[in-house]
C-alpha cells in the first residue's frame, strides 16, 4: 500500500478553509490522508498526554511518522535537558507508547544534519541508535552526499539493510554536500519512506540578507509533470516494499497538501477508512 500524507498538520490554510478551527485541525486532516509525518517531536520530545490526544483524533488505520528528537541527531545547539544520552532515549521511547498500544506507529524518522558525513565514527553512532531503538521500525534520512559518493552508495545501502535500517528516498535539489541526489531504492521489505522537499536549488542553502531561510528552502510547487514522473517510481518501490509512506515537505508555500492530492489522483488511489470531513457535517 502507498500511504500519501504531509509533514505536520498545523500549517496547510488551504486544506482546513475557514471553518475548522485549529484544535480540530487533525480530526479533520484524517479526512484527506491516511499519514502524517509528527515535527513536534523533533523539537521536543512530546509528552504521553499529545500523543494520547492524536491517536485519539484519527481513524483506525492512521499512520503516524514520528521525527526523532534533535539531541538524537546531532541537531541540538542549546541546553541539554538529559543528562545522557540512554536517558534521552528512553525518554523518546516512552513517547512512542501510545502509537505503538494503537497500531499507528508508521516509523520513527532519523533525519541527520548536512555535518553528519560517512566516517566510523558516525557508522558507530548509526549503530548504537539502532540498537538503542530494538524492535521500533527505523528510518534514516541523510543530508550529507558522501554517503552516496561514488563506490559508497551499494556500501551504504547495504549497511542500511544488514542494521536494519529504512532508507529514506529524498526528492530535493542537488546543491551540493549538503543535499542527497535520488536513490531509488529500498532497504526494507515491510517499508520505504519517500520525502518531498522540492528543488528549490538557491533557496536550499542558508538564505542571505536576513530571510528566514527555512522558509525559502522548502518554498517550491512540483508541476503535473514531475510528479508524474513519480508514478512508476512509487509503483517501483511497491515491488519491494509492502508499505510505502510519502510525504510532501514542500509547504513553505502552502503547496504541500495540493501536491499531495495530486499524487494521489495520478496513481489513482482511493482511500478507505478515512475520517469524514467536519464541513460536510454542518
Amino acid at each position: 500500500m502507498i500511504y500519501i500524507g504531509v509533514t505536520g498538520w498545523g500549517d496547510h490554510d488551504r486544506l482546513y478553509g475557514d471553518g475548522v478551527s485549529k484544535r480540530d485541525r487533525l480530526r479533520e486532516y484524517g479526512a484527506h490522508f491516511p499519514t502524517v509525518e509528527v515535527d513536534s517531536s523533533f523539537y521536543a520530545v512530546q509528552p504521553k498526554r499529545n500523543s494520547d490526544k492524536w491517536v485519539t483524533e484519527t481513524p483506525n488505520s492512521f499512520q503516524f511518522v514520528v521525527k526523532a528528537y534533535q539531541g538524537m541527531t546531532g541537531h541540538l545547539r542549546g541546553e541539554n535537558r538529559y543528562e545522557t544520552k540512554k536517558q534521552m532515549f528512553d525518554a523518546f521511547h516512552a513517547s512512542l507508547e501510545s502509537y505503538q498500544k494503537a497500531n499507528k506507529l508508521g516509523m520513527v524518522l532519523f533525519q541527520f544534519p548536512p555535518w553528519f558525513e560517512c566516517k566510523r565514527e558516525n557508522v558507530n553512532y548509526l549503530r548504537w541508535c539502532k540498537a538503542e531503538m530494538g524492535e521500533v521500525p527505523v528510518a534514516l534520512e541523510f543530508r550529507n552526499q558522501s554517503w552516496f559518493a561514488p563506490g559508497m552508495s551499494d556500501k551504504t545501502l547495504t549497511f542500511l539493510e544488514e542494521e536494519g535500517w529504512i532508507h529514506t528516498v529524498c526528492d530535493e535539489p542537488q546543491a551540493g554536500t549538503g543535499s542527497v541526489p535520488l536513490v531509488l531504492a529500498t532497504t526494507n521489505q515491510t517499508k520505504a519512506l519517500v520525502r518531498f522537499h522540492g528543488r528549490n536549488v538557491h533557496g536550499w542553502q542558508k538564505a542571505s540578507g536576513g530571510q528566514n531561510w527555512r522558509e525559502v528552502r522548502y518554498l517550491y510547487r512540483y508541476n503535473q509533470e514531475e510528479l508524474q514522473q513519480w508514478v512508476s517510481r512509487l509503483r517501483k518501490l511497491e515491488e519491494t516494499a509492502k508499505d510505502v509512506y510519502v510525504l510532501f515537505n514542500n509547504n513553505s508555500g502552502g503547496d504541500a497538501a495540493g501536491n499531495a492530492k495530486q499524487m494521489i489522483d495520478l496513481l489513482g488511489i482511493e482511500y478507505g477508512g478515512l475520517a469524514p470531513k467536519q464541513l460536510d457535517l454542518f
